[in-house]
């Protein structure tokens, strides 16, 4: 017998002459001492702390410590609510161990919330200050701030384009929140872009924040109108979380748009708006998500309000406004529906509309089995946008059979939509009706794939109504983005 051993007293633990059993026994025994020991004593603490939420303590002060990087006033900014809800309280229910401890993780939740740190842990203490009376207690946090520093190179599919970007951002440029940065990529469609973007937030609970952008871009157009298209420009944003309510976003911008590298067949039409104008709009959109995945939802909603008013200063005036809405259900495990609509008009309110501003419509992630941006008004060769649109899409999709975990998927979809030029001549109700009264259809079959953070679709599709300038494009279609149909 191995000495310090005792001999087994259960029918199934291991001989003695089984050293490596007995040894692997011996352990496991061990742990679940060590756990069982564990989890009583995190029991014990439980009962306690609950036996003594009623005791009478109070928040004297709170140190924040590791925040090297962060300014104090920007800290007691966070950290003032949490203690004035804390004092506040006029029926003194919050004067108690349970209060203290609500305050405690408000205020370590909202300091993670801010994404400076990489850990913040709290603790509680009693108070160090000579007048502190009994009762007193301080909130300690011990902090560990993330790099300030970031760059970041990507090769990125989306949007039916591929491009190589670089990212650079320098974290809490002022000790407050505060970001800056920089982006540039260059891509297939989208030639050149950049955009320098400096954000911070506005109100203690973080969910307000402002923005400041400036941006370039430079597009090829070519694949649906002989030009490209170039654009300049400065934009000023404030975004607001109302948590279940949805997420507001009011933004000024200023753009300067230059229509050129126009092809020796541009349509007359093209050649008119080529040149340079200038955008000065106000904008206002409102978007509430609740759908389990952004990618390939299968339960939730989507929807979304945009509103843009131009002709404060510059070269166009119109009023644009546009809404979506997705909706997914589950029908058994495997099997989902997923309900999709867009609809838009744009009223021009001083001389003629332009290229530039117009609806685009067509292509796998607006409507499939048509060629991209191809639908609506044609001049030539050219398509020319228009001013109201429509789109519905319904598809059915499918776990691949035994291969519920794959990130493959199998649809079936039928879409319709059209996008016609008002008639000025005509009531908005009147341009509404006669817009839906000739749908253009298309249906089809094909896969999907969660690449993320975007998502692949390989569809056989074919157009079964159309108008005379429509794109179509019967056969297979690829589409790469994040925002399908």
């Amino acid at each position: 017998m191995v000495e310090g051993l005792q001999p087994a007293a259960h029918p199934h633990e291991p001989g003695e002459n089984d050293l490596e059993k007995l040894k692997k026994w011996q352990e496991a025994r061990l742990e679940r001492k060590l756990r069982g020991e564990y989890e009583s004593a995190v029991f014990n603490l439980a009962e306690l702390v609950n036996q003594n939420l009623e005791t009478p303590l109070s928040v004297a002060g709170v140190r924040v410590d590791g925040a090297t990087n962060t300014r104090k006033s920007f800290l007691g900014w966070l950290i003032r609510p949490w203690l004035t809800r804390h004092t506040g309280n006029q029926a003194g229910n919050s004067n108690n161990l349970q209060g203290v401890l609500y305050t405690a993780r408000g205020i370590s939740h909202i300091l993670q919330e801010t994404d400076l740190f990489h850990s913040v842990d709290a603790k509680i203490q009693r108070s160090r200050d000579h007048l502190a009376k009994d009762g007193d207690v301080d909130i300690i946090l011990n902090t560990r701030e993330k790099g300030r520093l970031y760059i970041k190179t990507a090769t990125e599919f989306g949007n039916n384009e591929g491009s190589v970007s670089v990212t650079g951002r320098v974290r809490n440029v002022f000790g407050g929140a505060e970001l800056l940065e920089g982006h540039y990529s260059a891509g297939t469609k989208t030639r050149r872009s950049f955009q320098g973007l400096f954000s911070l937030p506005l109100s203690p609970s973080l969910r307000t924040r402002g923005q400041l952008s400036l941006f370039n871009m430079e597009r090829d157009l070519s694949s649906f109108a002989s030009c490209s298209e170039s654009s300049h420009g400065f934009k000023a944003t404030i975004n607001s979380d109302w948590g279940t309510q949805g997420v507001h976003e009011v933004a000024y911008q200023v753009v300067l748009r230059h229509i050129n590298n126009l092809a020796p067949n541009a349509s007359v039409s093209i050649r008119t708006d080529a040149g340079q104008t200038i955008k000065s709009s106000i904008s206002h959109s409102w978007t509430k998500d609740t759908r389990d995945d952004k990618i390939t939802a299968s339960r939730g909603y989507y929807g979304k309000l945009f509103q843009e008013l131009a002709g404060l200063s510059g070269d166009v005036s119109f009023y644009k406004a546009e809404v979506e809405s997705q909706i997914s259900r589950r029908f058994v495990p495997g099997l989902s529906l997923s309900f999709a609509a867009r609809s838009g008009f744009m009223k021009t309110l001083a001389g003629r509309g332009h290229f530039s501003d117009r609806f685009q419509l067509g292509g796998p992630l607006s409507l499939r089995s048509f060629k991209a941006n191809s639908m609506g008004p044609r001049d030539g060769v050219d398509s020319l946008g228009g001013d109201i649109y429509w789109s519905t899409g319904i598809s059915l999709i499918s776990d691949i059979p035994r291969k519920a975990h794959w990130p493959v998927k199998a649809h079936i979809f039928v879409n319709t939509g059209r996008l016609d030029v008002m008639d000025a001549t005509k009531g908005l109700s009147e341009n509404i009706i006669e817009c839906l009264r000739r749908p253009s259809v298309s249906a089809g079959i094909g896969l999907m794939y969660r690449f993320d953070p975007v998502r692949v679709e390989v569809n056989f599709g074919v157009p079964l109504v159309a108008s005379q300038s429509d794109g179509m494009r019967r056969g297979f279609q690829v589409g790469i983005g994040m925002d399908f149909l």
